[in-house]
């Protein structure tokens, strides 16, 4: 049982480690405004009830409240825990590194290492220790010892080298292994020697050998920083003797040795004074502002920034004032006017009722045209593109969530691809900042301004892009507005205007809502003005004509209008009668969805057509239960109804099978 618990607690602490460490780098990224990067690490690594979201606990866990404290009184304080961990672990590590390099200093000066040495350097020894609580640690009469031990090194000749012979010459013996002659770096601390001065000039580091990593960064430490020391400062006579050598000083990290001429042991009165790492890497700079606030970290809405090959090299283009001005004429009828919040906070976000896995949820009314549509595509792919071998009408009905996410990036595909004659689409997506700023007559709402634009020649990439990106057309806020520019960017503004039979008209009317312009475009890809068959020519009485533009062929999806009822328009049958019996529906100003399940609805003589099932989905209506409705083609009911308690629903429907008997089994009908 002991071992159960045991094993219990190292798994949750495992887990508590992962959500720490996760929680760390969300903090990080969050400081740093790297909105983009935590978004993107937010859909790999969800959040989780586990996730810590609040400062103050995560320093609490973390035991850094004294750190915190202590960085928080400096007059440049470091912006995120994370760098307060890093830059205190790397001060610990330099310390520890220093009080050994002087206790080897010490050990080596004592035995007296003079006679291997060709030169030397005086060492400040209280910038080389780095930190005044190390240096309490050693004697004064130590550093004073070891300081003086190094000054009376000289270049007189050793046993080894009886004759004094040169260093700097032999490495024209042995160039090719140039650290053979004075040992590794390990071998050369023991021995008590010391790097060499480093050259700054253009010439030499022309000079140094490259790095294998041939577009890698340079590394933040010389290699002299790697034993805890750099040069700092040379003095006058170092320079002048540095003038008289022959070639420059090529360093490397098994030679950091410099070579001194012969003759030129003057460099012991070279000064060397040595900084922290921290310091080094300038640690400060990264600073932002102080940190006074405890609050909670950021929650962003998962979003995908993938980049792949169908979408590189493409000619992806961010969004422009100019454009941004046209789409907002073409949509509101000014650049000064903004999109609503109904449409700046719509989605297409599909349903976790059970009965209704396949519907998408509209929060308010409005873009409930684009909805409709984007809803008719998406059943279009479930039960007639995208179905399974022998899976029944109710499985296509409830898709998983990977099934309804493919899906939606097929329907939108299909949408943004018939708008440009499927010869070519652009999508739009949100880059996470603002691609340009906004001047003169040109009101900023934070839609257009952060849009990236992405031109495709394919269907193939088109779905590519749209399933990389769909968690903001599914989860972002403004997933409604991407697919409405998208379709207007590939269509082409000038196009649409063509399509209309005002130009001058908008796509988003009074109140937020769609016009049928805007639902055609979606539907049929043309942004026409009108529901009936072809063009018609309207005579104007003063000899002139005018051409009113109408749906040029057959739909995939088709539509019902309530209007048809009361004889305001005319539906041709090219949408009556669509290629699968799916329909908007366009009732009381609002759009909705009716569908069937088969194809044969279209293909049999309404006469000779049985009673039938055509299912209702309204996303505006907070529907929970399935609405199924029982269609009787010419058999309408002979008892006498009063017209205001007929559902407008069945109005539609009568439209397109004439004097049908509709049953709503059960279900309230919706009045």
């Amino acid at each position: 049982m002991e071992a159960i618990k045991r094993l219990d607690s190292i798994t949750a602490m495992a887990a508590s480690v992962a959500e720490v460490t996760a929680s760390l780098v969300r903090e990080y990224l969050s400081r740093k405004g790297l909105k983009r990067t935590i978004a993107c690490m937010d859909e790999e690594l969800p959040r989780t009830e586990s996730s810590i979201n609040n400062r103050s606990s995560l320093r609490e866990i973390l035991h850094i409240e004294d750190l915190y404290r202590q960085n928080k009184v400096k007059s440049c304080p470091l912006k995120t825990l994370l760098e307060i961990i890093v830059k205190h672990q790397i001060e610990n590590q330099h310390n520890k590194e220093t009080y050994y390099q002087i206790e080897s200093l010490h050990s080596t000066s004592s035995v007296g290492l003079n006679d291997t040495r060709p030169w030397t350097a005086n060492i400040n020894c209280e910038n080389a220790i780095g930190s005044r609580s190390t240096l309490k640690e050693l004697s004064q009469s130590d550093v004073t010892h070891s300081s003086a031990s190094t000054d009376n090194l000289s270049c007189q000749p050793d046993s080894k080298n009886p004759k004094g012979y040169d260093v700097a010459k032999e490495p024209e013996k042995k160039s090719s292994d140039p650290g053979r002659n004075f040992g590794n770096r390990s071998n050369r601390m023991r021995r008590g020697m010391m790097t060499g001065p480093i050259s700054n000039s253009h010439q030499d580091s022309n000079q140094r050998k490259p790095s294998r990593r041939g577009d890698a960064p340079q590394t933040l430490f010389r290699p002299e920083e790697e034993d805890g020391a750099s040069v700092e400062r040379v003095t006058a006579q170092t320079a002048k003797s540095r003038q008289s050598w022959s070639e420059p000083v090529a360093l490397s990290r098994e030679n950091s040795l410099g070579m001194v001429p012969k003759g030129k042991c003057e460099t012991k009165n070279l000064t060397v004074t040595t900084r922290s790492c921290v310091d080094y890497l300038e640690v400060s700079e990264m600073v932002l502002d102080d940190i006074d606030d405890d609050g909670d970290l950021p929650v962003l809405s998962t979003l995908s920034f993938h980049a792949s090959a169908a979408t590189q090299n493409k000619g992806e283009y961010p969004m422009d004032q100019d454009s941004a001005s046209k789409l907002k004429m073409l949509l509101l009828g000014s650049p000064l006017k903004s999109f609503s919040a109904e449409w700046k906070n719509q989605s297409f976000t599909f349903s976790e009722s059970s009965d209704l896995r396949y519907g998408i949820v509209q929060n308010k009314g409005g873009p409930c045209g684009v909805l409709a549509a984007v809803q008719a595509y998406v059943l279009k792919k479930l039960l007639f593109d995208c179905m399974e071998i022998g899976s029944t009408d109710l499985e296509r009905l409830r898709p998983s969530n990977p099934t309804r996410r493919k899906c939606l990036a097929l329907a939108l595909a299909e949408i943004l691809w018939r708008a440009r004659e499927e010869k070519h689409a652009v999508v739009a997506v949100n880059s996470g900042r603002n691609v340009f700023t906004s001047t003169g007559k040109y009101k900023s709402d934070g839609v257009l301004e952060k849009l990236t634009c992405f031109p495709v020649d394919n269907v193939s990439d088109l779905q590519m892009l749209l399933e990389q990106h769909i968690e903001q057309f599914a989860s972002g806020t403004v997933g409604c507005l991407l697919l409405t520019v998208s379709a207007l960017l590939s269509r082409s503004t000038e196009k649409v205007r063509q399509d209309m039979d005002v130009s001058t008209s908008t796509l988003i009317g009074a109140h937020g809502y769609c016009t049928q312009e805007l639902v055609n475009l979606l539907l049929c890809g043309r942004a026409v003005s009108n529901v009936f068959d072809n063009d018609m020519e309207l005579e104007s009485g003063d000899g002139h004509t005018t051409l009113l533009r109408g749906i040029k062929a057959r739909c995939n999806i088709g539509l019902l209008s309530l209007f048809e009822h009361y004889h305001i328009c005319k539906v041709g049958d090219y949408l009556k009668t669509p290629l699968y019996p799916i329909w908007v529906v366009c009732s009381e100003s609002h759009f909705s969805v009716l569908f069937g399940l088969q194809r044969e609805l279209l293909t049999s003589q309404d006469s000779a057509l049985p009673e039938f099932d055509l299912y209702y989905y309204d996303g505006l209506a907070n529907q929970e239960d399935e609405i199924r409705l029982t269609v009787a083609p010419g058999k309408e009911s002979a008892g006498c109804q009063e017209a205001d308690l007929i559902p407008p629903l069945d109005l539609c429907i009568r439209t397109r099978w004439t004097n049908a008997s509709v049953s709503w089994n059960g279900t309230e009908p919706l009045l």
